[in-house]
């Protein structure tokens, strides 16, 4: 492949990267905010473009069919937390139990694997078949929702689901319901990756029930690759949000460097656990170089 056919392929990339980055921002608030590791978006990443698919292709408008897988996704949420709080179960088993649910739920809702819906006789949001529309419409939605849920994390309630993930034991000192919380939180994390999950379907022209398969490895490593390169900078909670997009977008751009240098596709879980763990482990092996280059300052000194 020439390099005149990777810079081809970048916008495409970018695309892909920008509505993936939605999914990470869901992904963000529970692992970051509620500190909870939640594998349902795995089977909520295909619930919201199936519920999305199958309504457009009934008459439902394009708003109408994504406010619905919200609303799925939601619920998809709202289980896990009931699982976790009500019945005491962890919270990676409760995503585990939610995400397994899914993939019948999903095989019903779209009479099968897969359901094709075409740009030429729906009228999609987004298509891959129109990537500057694309680009600009993701980029639009991306600022809306970093601006929504900016404003929402300053509300009391907003507050109280941070402080519930800040500190669960000091919250409910404080009288926070941390169980409604964690719920709350849970819910609106995964109406944002069914949100995103929507869009995903319009934009490759079909749902897919393993549309989801690895989706919690992508938004980690959007969420890891976000915190660490603009971690220094980006230091105000909408900038962060933003900055989890922007990870989302290195990440298919990394991709899409490496295919074009020959990897094989088949590959491409195995480079992406790979990447994750890169980013994960490269905070603790920077701060430990920074603890003995200061020791090791301290004793020449």
């Amino acid at each position: 492949m020439s390099i005149a056919n990777l810079f081809g392929a970048m916008p495409g990339a970018c695309a892909q990267g920008l509505i993936w980055g939605i999914m990470a921002i869901g992904v963000f608030i529970t692992f970051k905010i509620l500190d909870l590791a939640d594998l349902t978006v795995d089977g909520t990443m295909a619930t919201g473009g199936a519920v999305c698919v199958v309504l457009m292709i009934k008459g439902a408008p394009v708003w109408l069919a994504l406010l619905c897988a919200i609303l799925a996704g939601m619920l998809a949420g709202f289980v896990t937390g009931i699982f976790h709080t009500v019945m005491g179960i962890p919270a990676i088993l409760a995503g585990i139990l939610t995400q397994l649910g899914l993939y019948s739920i999903n095989l019903r809702i779209l009479g099968g694997a897969n359901l094709a819906i075409s740009v030429d006789k729906y009228p999609l949001l987004i298509s891959l078949r129109f990537i500057n529309k694309t680009l600009l419409i993701t980029c639009i939605i991306i600022l809306l929702l970093i601006g929504v849920l900016y404003w929402f994390f300053g509300t009391e309630l907003g507050s109280g689901i941070r402080a519930t993930g800040s500190n669960p034991k000091m919250a409910s000192a404080q009288g926070i319901n941390i169980n409604v919380n964690k719920i709350l939180g849970l819910m609106l994390s995964n109406g944002i990756v069914a949100f995103a999950s929507g869009l995903y379907a319009q934009y490759q022209g079909f749902a897919d029930v393993n549309a989801g398969r690895g989706a919690i490895v992508i938004g980690l490593a959007a969420v890891i690759i976000g915190e660490v390169i603009f971690g220094k900078i980006f230091r105000n909670f909408a900038l962060r949000l933003l900055g989890v997009a922007f990870g989302a977008v290195i990440y298919y751009l990394v991709l899409q460097v490496v295919l074009w240098l020959g990897l094989n596709a088949n590959d491409l879980k195995l480079l992406s656990a790979i990447v994750v763990a890169i980013f994960l482990a490269a905070p603790v092996l920077l701060e430990k170089m920074r603890i003995k280059r200061s020791y090791s300052e301290g004793g020449n000194d």
